[in-house]
């Protein structure tokens, strides 16, 4: 089987396709209860660690968005993804401030922008590139006092929000959270309400939309769906588990 950075696919095309379905199932069920509808949420697929090829077997399925973490690991396997033209990519990982240029060139989203600096070297970066048009960026959220976790503290939120949305070439969408892991998914309902919050204050304060919560993984986004999330980011569902080589 193919393998990249010592990592080995155990999945198929096959069964790469059936995980999608019964992930749609999942969200078609979790927005049913909410009182929305399925094609208000986006699925992003986590490819961090997966090989171009799984990438292509997911895009085949359906999947749209991928999520990948580190920005070496995209590039070492970008090549291998050309001509995937409706494909969305996210940068769902933490930013360092020295690859911010090449971020800035390589994804269509950061969804994990948690500091000024770091949201002025992109804006800086795309005019640098002479990109048009803005890249869509989230700011991640410390919500739990981990210290494992990258975000913004809650209590910045409001400033560091109100100065990226000043940036010419970014556009402000949304927040974005990484709860801590708890077995019981029901357990992490209160971290992804008081992100829905969260949004919802920014949203008054500053009067201007944030239609973007992304929030819930494979284990959890079904609870995250039902307390509003409109982007859901799943690895180990969709693709399965990485063994290490």
């Amino acid at each position: 089987m193919p393998r990249v950075l010592g990592f080995e696919s155990t999945m198929t095309q096959t069964s790469v396709r059936e995980s999608l379905l019964r992930i749609e199932e999942r969200i078609a069920s979790a927005v049913a209860r909410g009182g929305r509808r399925a094609r208000q949420i986006t699925l992003i697929g986590v490819s961090k660690t997966h090989p171009a090829n799984t990438i292509r077997e997911a895009y085949e399925a359906g999947v749209r968005h991928f999520g990948e973490n580190r920005i070496q690991e995209w590039e070492g396997k970008r090549a291998g993804t050309e001509g995937l033209l409706a494909a969305t990519w996210h940068l769902i990982g933490h930013l360092q401030s020295n690859k911010t240029a090449r971020a800035a060139r390589l994804f269509d989203s950061i969804d994990s922008v948690d500091d000024f600096a770091i949201a002025q070297r992109l804006d800086r970066a795309r005019a640098d590139a002479g990109i048009n048009g803005k890249l869509r960026v989230l700011i991640e959220v410390r919500i739990a006092p981990e210290e494992t976790k990258s975000g913004v503290e809650i209590n910045e939120l409001p400033a560091l929000a109100e100065r990226v949305a000043d940036l010419p070439r970014l556009e402000l969408a949304g927040l974005m959270c990484i709860p801590p892991f708890l077995e019981e998914a029901e357990r992490v309902r209160p971290y992804f309400k008081r992100l829905r919050d969260l949004r919802d204050e920014l949203t008054r304060k500053m009067g201007s939309a944030l239609p973007v919560l992304s929030m819930g993984m494979s284990h959890d986004f079904e609870v995250a769906i039902e307390e509003g999330a409109t982007e859901v980011r799943v690895g180990t569902a969709l693709f399965g588990a990485r063994e290490i080589k």
